[in-house]
């Protein structure tokens, strides 16, 4: 039975930040019946006045830049640096979904056997976004924005553990010209989800989360092809180590892949793999000394601190019980994960060595890294793909060589060499295989699922005949 209050809190303190009625199915299915009815005028406008609300929704947070990373910092226990990167990164989501509409989504003219060849694109309908509470307005911004320049209308759940960050999200939009049928907000929980994902008005489910939540997802709508799903789920990353002139920058390329945002991003590496001796000792001596340095903390704090909490006590709790089965099975702890604070859900970053361990293939959703030595680079290789999921892996290494094998043979969808996994450019896709995803990437390639193709042949003039195949004509 769904909460009729929904309330979110400051991981940090306890304080409310945000508290409403809880949505619940059937305000979830008005939502879309509105949806419907405010498609048609929205698809029907030029879409260059869809790009222009767009642009002015950009400008509107741009101007709140300030504002909008202290209600993300407040709602997930990010430091202020790290909130401020989200905010530039919703506002730059417009102009680069307008290149990826134009580029991957737009209409192209041809000739065949003379008639006109004509591609285009439109909008499916009503189009279900539901969002993450990691990053909860860059992530569902990053389809909320394709979706409504292809003409597409949008029902988005936010989760449930950052609805403030979604409602300001939609307000932004709002307020910058999208029609409030066009774009609805329905904050509520895991039930409202659902209902949306079933309901036969809605045309296609966006979903950024959990794999387990996704395969989820997919197991519910199987049978149905006429709707569309695109699936951004997580990854167990691998990250792997083999040589580098300056030690001290492979240590911060390690820490920055597998501890930013807390370890809650979907391409935070998960397992570091070293060689054995030599190079691997070395680098895993400098990392556990830089990881003994990080500050974990509270978002507004002086210094700023590169660790925030993670997301609640109950996440934090399942971090812990994942080291406790590691060091179960054999893991030998470097470092332990462990409570910094008598009060909210502060945790040191984690390092456990589990060579030789046999490790469940899961994505531990916070900082917790394993480290497992091989004795050779095809080793290497072997275990970074030992994993049913595929979403990001790196390579730190002076040896292009290397990198090309790299390269060539990890099976991911984001692929970095001496950067981190947690990296990715803004004009490229972004996803994965194997259980990250459904072979549908997002960011630029979002343009791809939220409008679909029409291929025509158009001529002016009935000039057509049959050439083969018929009885001769009868003379009068």
């Amino acid at each position: 039975m769904s909460p009729s209050e929904l309330v979110s809190t400051d991981p940090c303190t306890g304080a409310v930040v945000w508290r409403a009625p809880a949505a619940q199915a059937a305000d979830a299915a008005r939502a879309v019946q509105a949806a419907r009815r405010g498609f048609e005028d929205w698809s029907a406008r030029p879409q260059e006045a869809r790009f222009a609300i767009a642009r002015a929704f950009a400008e509107r947070v741009r101007a709140e830049r300030g504002v909008i990373a202290e209600l993300i910092s407040r709602e997930t226990g990010k430091p202020r640096w790290e909130a401020l990167t989200e905010a530039d990164s919703v506002a730059a989501k417009v102009e680069i979904s307008i290149a990826a509409l134009k580029e991957r989504a737009g209409e192209r003219l041809g000739e065949v056997a003379g008639a006109v060849s004509r591609l285009s694109h439109r909008p499916h309908g009503v189009v279900a976004v539901l969002g993450p509470f990691n990053f909860p307005m860059h992530l569902p911004n990053g389809h909320i924005a394709p979706a409504l320049l292809a003409g597409d209308a949008v029902v988005f759940k936010p989760s449930e553990k950052t609805p403030a960050c979604g409602a300001r999200l939609v307000r932004l939009w709002h307020e910058a010209g999208v029609p409030e049928a066009v774009l609805a907000l329905v904050a509520g929980g895991p039930d409202v989800g659902q209902a949306l994902v079933l309901d036969e008005d809605v045309d296609g489910v966006l979903f950024t989360g959990g794999a387990r939540t996704g395969v989820a997802i997919h197991r519910a709508l199987a049978g149905r092809p006429d709707k569309l799903l695109a699936l951004e789920l997580g990854g167990n990353n691998p990250l792997v180590a083999w040589d580098a002139e300056d030690i001290d920058a492979a240590a911060h390329l390690v820490v920055q892949s597998a501890f930013v945002s807390a370890g809650q991003r979907c391409s935070c590496a998960r397992r570091l793999i070293l060689p054995e001796g030599g190079f691997g000792d070395r680098l895993l001596e400098r990392l556990l000394g830089l990881t003994d340095r990080i500050l974990v903390g509270a978002p507004f704090e002086t210094p700023q601190p590169f660790m925030g909490p993670v997301i609640d006590e109950a996440a934090a709790e399942v971090l812990l019980a994942a080291q406790d089965d590691l060091a179960r099975r054999g893991g030998r702890v470097l470092r332990r994960l462990a409570r910094t604070r008598p009060d909210g859900p502060f945790l040191s970053p984690g390092v456990i060595e589990t060579t030789g361990v046999e490790t469940p293939d899961e994505e531990h959703f916070g900082p917790l890294l394993q480290v497992e030595r091989v004795a050779d680079f095809e080793a290497a290789i072997r275990a970074a793909n030992r994993t049913r999921f595929g979403l990001a892996a790196a390579l730190i290494s002076e040896d292009a060589g290397l990198w090309r094998r790299f390269s060539a043979r990890v099976r991911a969808g984001v692929v970095n060499w001496n950067r981190p996994t947690t990296g990715a450019a803004s004009s490229a896709p972004f996803g994965g295989v194997g259980l990250s995803g459904n072979h549908r990437p997002s960011a630029y390639y979002a343009a791809d699922y939220c409008a679909y193709p029409v291929a025509s042949l158009e001529a002016e003039h009935t000039r057509f005949r049959i050439a083969e195949g018929l009885k001769a004509e009868a003379l009068a």
